[in-house]
């Protein structure tokens, strides 16, 4: 399909080639955890330029290296399909994104630097072809179990994450994987990509996502020491909703509705997680 001429002003284009309601996501749970963590204000801003970065360099490189794919099957929701934007933009906007969070992150110091750094890796190895592998859902798992664990290791003596949080994080960051996959299923397949949900099928999918959203809500309430917060309680009232739309997402109806469903989640368990007070250092 030949890209048609956009009136989308190129900055508006880049904003949404970010991928940006979940790039958004990802670096405001960042932030919060960072002010839970008790990190001084300046490395709480630190904290969330380098994780916005490694998103936006993240989204930029999708929609570069799938811009012949988005194309043959008309993917008129991405920017570089509308004309508004074209791939060698991209390419060189993910690039120069990355360097900066490379640069911001190690700005942080070696130990948390690198965990944070996993994050963008990851994403780039699952852009570059894991995507299309049986191992999938790997990057996400690794990408948003050291997420938290990198935020933590920011705050001063460089402390180790409590067990829980890495093991949430990796829960939820499956979990959104499986239902991000879920729309674009079908054109998937017409392109030649056979991930982990692909080979699993939409049913399939759908529950071990729903399974895996309420793993990670559970380890989030249940992990930190002494009897569950009122927070934590709230937190497992407000994932019966999300689980139940993440367990439909194998149906046509509910497969769109099921990834903004977990990032709207994932951040209010954040929320709920600092108002509570859950020791993470």
């Amino acid at each position: 399909m030949r890209a048609h001429p956009s009136r989308v002003p190129l900055v508006r284009a880049l904003v949404l080639a970010t991928h940006a309601p979940p790039a958004a996501a990802v670096t405001v749970v960042a932030t919060l955890l960072a002010v839970a963590a008790g990190l001084p204000a300046g490395r709480v801003a630190l904290v969330g330029m380098a994780v916005l970065a490694g998103q936006a360099s993240i989204g930029w490189s999708n929609d570069w290296l799938d811009a012949d794919r988005d194309r043959a099957v008309a993917r008129a929701d991405k920017p570089v399909v509308q004309g508004a934007v074209a791939p060698a933009v991209l390419r060189t906007a993910a690039l120069a994104a990355a360097a900066a969070a490379v640069v911001l992150s190690l700005l942080l110091g070696p130990v948390p630097g690198l965990l944070l750094l996993v994050l963008v890796a990851s994403g780039w190895a699952y852009n570059a072809g894991l995507k299309r592998t049986a191992a999938s859902a790997l990057p996400y798992v690794t990408g948003f179990g050291a997420l938290p664990a990198g935020v933590v290791a920011a705050a001063p003596g460089v402390p180790v994450a409590p067990w829980w949080l890495p093991a949430a994080g990796a829960a939820l960051g499956a979990a959104a994987h499986l239902a991000n996959v879920a729309p674009d299923l079908d054109d998937d397949l017409a392109t030649g990509v056979r991930g982990l949900p692909h080979r699993l099928g939409a049913q399939a999918s759908a529950a071990l996502g729903a399974l895996l959203l309420g793993t990670a809500s559970l380890v989030l309430v249940l992990g930190p020491a002494g009897p569950p917060a009122p927070w934590g309680w709230a937190g497992l009232a407000l994932a019966v909703p999300a689980v139940v739309v993440a367990a439909l997402a194998g149906t046509a109806r509910f497969r769109r509705a099921a990834f903004p469903a977990v990032l709207l989640l994932t951040v209010l368990d954040v929320v709920l997680l600092v108002a509570g007070g859950a020791a993470l250092t």
